[in-house]
């Protein structure tokens, strides 16, 4: 048998792409994919709850870790971190970075913009018709890293619409902003080969034909299973493979109810939706699928976008008293309106904490599935990337851009530290040098060194040194 790097089997127009497999390929074969990085984005907006004075008060400290250096239970108690205190020693929290005051008009669009280009608008002051200037590092690993140069994934979860037209983080270029998958089902099919869209009749058969297909991969994956030359090392990717597949088909079955066969093509309220239960839920699948993407090689890079610029439409419930709270933007401005000018929402910065910990557990998702993957030399995936929890933001009012929280899950092939809250003090716009410090950690050089140049050519040079292993 001669194997491609990527094994695929084509049968009625549908492929799925199969991890190399070293002891059937010919000898030339390239590198497995344990050694490919990756990067996976998932973006939260409207800033954390962090201790700050506002016009309303003074508002406690509910977000960063208590001191510096190693993450202890200690430093994370009472803290919306606490929720991934059984991950700690996989994570690298930064403080101290500082987005660029680029001049977009509107402090959402700003931060949403800038969050994965480092680049300002192609218009000043254009606000809520913004377009950012650059290519996103997402798309930029994508680009340079995929197999034939593959577009990376882009998903999205919540209300489509809204303030800066949805999905509004990633970038192929200079005011080219990409198209999100809204509906986790189409990310599956768009990875496996699958397709989306069209008339009922058509998505029926074609659910028809990719059950056909299953079956045949897995009578296909049957018999390569039982190939004498077979190692042990690649029958436990090939197992890997398939097990994972048939996690992320189980639990999108469970999604979805017999009488709401529409869903498949997007259409269901979850997929679309201001309940934040639902948000959470597709933002959890879209990670499933995620994993399921880089574990396989189908791309280096994913970013997930929960709720619009402003996520101005959707309503959380608390996670102890399960009421449902105001719209997330409300919160975020501690007043019944998308302004300063409304009611004040009483105890709105522990409502907005309560918020930041739900998104800390949904992360946590992302983090225990990358862990569960294992991999061919007994290692999880996580160790082989990079997640990042990110916000465009610092806080609720006012929208600041310094300290604007970013977690980070794994080490990137030993690439970067973990176990620590690092605070980056050099007392200029630094978090174009953390996009410049993730691109380097997956792969991306700029000349004979690390990416060190990636966002607008004005910006200094360099990358994160605090945050690279020694």
């Amino acid at each position: 048998m001669r194997l491609s790097r990527r094994f695929v089997l084509r049968a009625a127009g549908v492929s799925l792409a199969l991890p190399v497999l070293e002891s059937l390929a010919p000898s030339t074969a390239k590198a497995a994919p344990e050694d490919e990085t990756f990067a996976i984005f998932f973006r939260q907006a409207n800033g954390v709850a962090q201790a700050q004075r506002t016009e309303l008060g003074d508002e406690p400290e509910r977000f960063w870790p208590r001191n510096t250096g190693a993450l202890t239970d200690a430093s994370i108690s009472g803290r919306a971190l606490e929720e991934l205190g059984s991950v700690k020693q996989h994570l690298l929290v930064v403080g101290g970075l500082d987005m660029q005051g680029y001049d977009y008009g509107d402090g959402h669009a700003r931060g949403a913009l800038q969050c994965l280009t480092a680049r300002g608008p192609t218009v000043p002051r254009a606000g809520g018709d913004s377009e950012a200037a650059g290519e996103s590092i997402d798309h930029r690993i994508g680009r340079e890293l995929n197999p034939d140069g593959r577009d990376s994934l882009f998903l999205y979860a919540g209300r489509t619409g809204g303030w800066l037209g949805g999905p509004c983080i990633s970038y192929r270029g200079p005011a080219q902003r990409r198209a999100a998958l809204n509906n986790p089902l189409d990310a599956y099919r768009a990875i496996t080969g699958g397709t989306s869209g069209g008339s009922d009749e058509a998505a029926r058969l074609s659910a028809l034909r990719q059950r056909g297909v299953d079956d045949l991969v897995r009578g296909q994956m049957s018999r390569i299973l039982a190939h004498p030359r077979l190692s042990t090392t690649d029958r436990r990717r090939l197992e890997l493979h398939r097990d994972s597949i048939r996690d992320v088909e189980i639990t999108l079955s469970c999604r979805m109810t017999a009488d709401q066969e529409r869903a498949l093509e997007g259409a269901s309220p979850g997929f679309d939706s201001t309940d934040g239960d639902e948000t959470l839920e597709t933002a959890r699948l879209h990670m499933d699928v995620a994993a399921l993407a880089v574990a396989c090689g189908y791309t280096r890079s994913v970013a997930i976008q929960v709720g619009s610029g402003n996520d101005g439409a959707t309503r959380f419930r608390h996670s102890t008293t399960r009421v449902l709270m105001e719209n997330y933007h409300y919160i975020s401005h501690r007043r019944l309106s998308h302004d300063s000018s409304g009611g004040i929402i009483a105890g709105a910065d522990a409502l907005h904490g309560d918020i930041d910990r739900q998104f800390a557990r949904t992360f946590l998702h992302l983090v225990n599935r990358l862990r569960a993957i294992t991999q061919a030399d007994g290692t999880p995936l996580l160790d082989r990337g990079v997640a990042c929890w990110l916000n465009d933001l610092s806080n609720g009012p006012p929208h600041g851009r310094n300290n604007v929280p970013w977690v980070l899950a794994g080490s990137a092939n030993g690439f970067l530290r973990q176990g620590q809250y690092v605070v980056i003090d050099d007392g200029d716009p630094n978090h174009h040098k953390l996009l410049n410090t993730i691109g380097s950690a997956v792969g991306l050089r700029n000349g004979a060194g690390y990416l060190d140049n990636f966002g607008d050519p004005a910006l200094s040079r360099g990358v994160l040194d605090e945050l690279i292993a020694t």
